[in-house]
């Protein structure tokens, strides 16, 4: 681990930094659309384009660095994020911020894979998932602190628009003079989502689902908070609890997958952030039991991210990986989309209530179909699974290649266990 940190240590830090800057734009940006007066419509509509722009960076972003460059995408995406940042509190309509949503998750889509092709190539077979858990850490820690920095200004002013973007335009320093040089970069093979979805269709439709859980947290928490009638103080210990539950309960979770089957996990995972779901849905349940819902809610649905992927590595080759990484992210981006829209939609027919019962159905929908699928398809021989590996919801295509490409080198290393 140490030797980890003394070889990436800028890189970790930068992303870090990056991860600040992006964690404080989406919660800040919801608390400001309610004093801005937009409707939970308009705001869904903003957070959904984040998602899009991601979707498009995440398959545009290679053939740019092909081009041109690591250094150079780095630089000009990084100076966009910054831009953006500042630009929110200068053009507060809705219409405006969509679009500069777009730009932003364009942007923060191709910072992520220039960051991981780096840190993927900097490590060796032996680092390798201890340099992924350290990124996922840091990202976590990143999105967390950035919580904490909401508490020190006037969400209606300029102060807290300013600080992510000092904190981004920082993050490329450490990362742009590092003595490291910028990776070869190689082109994906072509995309087969028919061959994909045969290896999973588990792993197709869960990533699927998923996406729109992870969308909903991510962009429509602050949203609900502001609906709710929560303070700035309390809608950011709330969404930072969210990612404490996703870091927490990533390792146990991942020690129980490489002595469990991965499916029965997915289905007990899924009913239970269901049933959380359900609780604040239907009941008063006070500040404190909100927090509680919200551990769960994040150490549910990070989990089940990695677990998906586990899971479908487990009926892959190496030579089907990268392809097969895009796959998942581009099908995870889809689900991303549409989570606000519909998020946005229930809270504006039934209540605030309705950003707990979006997620609660999609947890249901994944149980259902997790329960049917295993009376499909026959558990998987212990001796011809792969290892679990954390990884974070918000990891390009790279990151997740080289996951799965660790697992599989870790597996031999793993207990034996009933199947996956």
């Amino acid at each position: 681990m140490l030797k980890v940190l003394r070889h990436s240590w800028a890189l970790l830090l930068g992303i870090m930094l990056l991860m600040v800057g992006n964690g404080m734009q989406g919660t800040l940006l919801g608390i400001r659309g309610g004093i801005e007066g937009f409707s939970t419509t308009e705001m869904s509509y903003v957070m959904a384009a984040y998602f899009a722009g991601f979707l498009l960076g995440s398959r545009l972003t290679p053939e740019m660095i092909r081009r041109v460059g690591h250094v150079r995408v780095f630089a000009a995406l990084g100076s966009m994020i910054s831009a953006v940042l500042i630009l929110y509190a200068a053009a507060p309509d809705w219409m405006a911020w969509a679009a500069m949503r777009v730009v932003i998750g364009f942007s923060f889509s191709g910072v992520y894979i220039t960051a991981e092709s780096w840190l993927n190539n900097a490590s060796t077979n032996e680092t390798r998932g201890q340099a992924l858990s350290l990124y996922m850490i840091m990202q976590m820690i990143g999105i967390i602190g950035a919580q904490a920095l909401l508490n020190f200004g006037d969400p209606s002013g300029y102060i807290l628009f300013v600080i992510p973007s000092v904190l981004v335009s920082l993050a490329f320093t450490p990362i742009l003079l590092a003595a490291s040089p910028a990776p070869a970069f190689e082109a994906t093979k072509p995309l087969n989502f028919a061959a994909l979805y045969r290896a999973s269709p588990l792993g197709c439709v869960g990533m699927f689902l998923l996406g729109g859980v992870f969308s909903a947290q991510f962009g429509m928490s602050s949203v609900w908070g502001t609906a709710e009638g929560l303070t700035i103080r309390q809608i950011s210990i709330f969404v930072a609890a969210i990612y404490v539950g996703g870091m927490v309960f990533q390792y146990p979770i991942g020690w129980a997958s490489d002595r469990f089957g991965r499916r029965q996990l997915v289905l007990w995972l899924s009913a239970l952030g269901g049933v959380a779901m359900l609780a604040p849905a239907t009941f008063d349940m006070g500040f404190t039991g909100l927090l509680i819902v919200a551990v769960i809610m994040g150490g549910v649905s990070n989990p089940l991210y990695s677990l998906l992927v586990a899971y479908t590595n487990d009926f892959l080759d190496a030579s089907s990986m990268a392809s097969a990484s895009a796959g998942l992210i581009f099908i995870n981006g889809l689900g991303a989309i549409g989570g606000p829209i519909v998020t946005g939609w229930m809270m504006s027919t039934i209540g605030p209530s309705g950003y707990f019962v979006f997620m609660g159905a999609l947890f249901v929908l994944l149980a259902a179909y997790t329960g049917w699928r295993m009376t499909r398809r026959r558990v998987r021989a212990s001796d011809q699974s792969g290892g679990f590996a954390p990884l974070s919801p918000s990891a390009s295509a790279i990151a997740v290649e080289a996951v799965m490409e660790a697992a599989q080198e870790g597996a031999h290393d793993a207990p034996a266990r009933p199947g996956a």
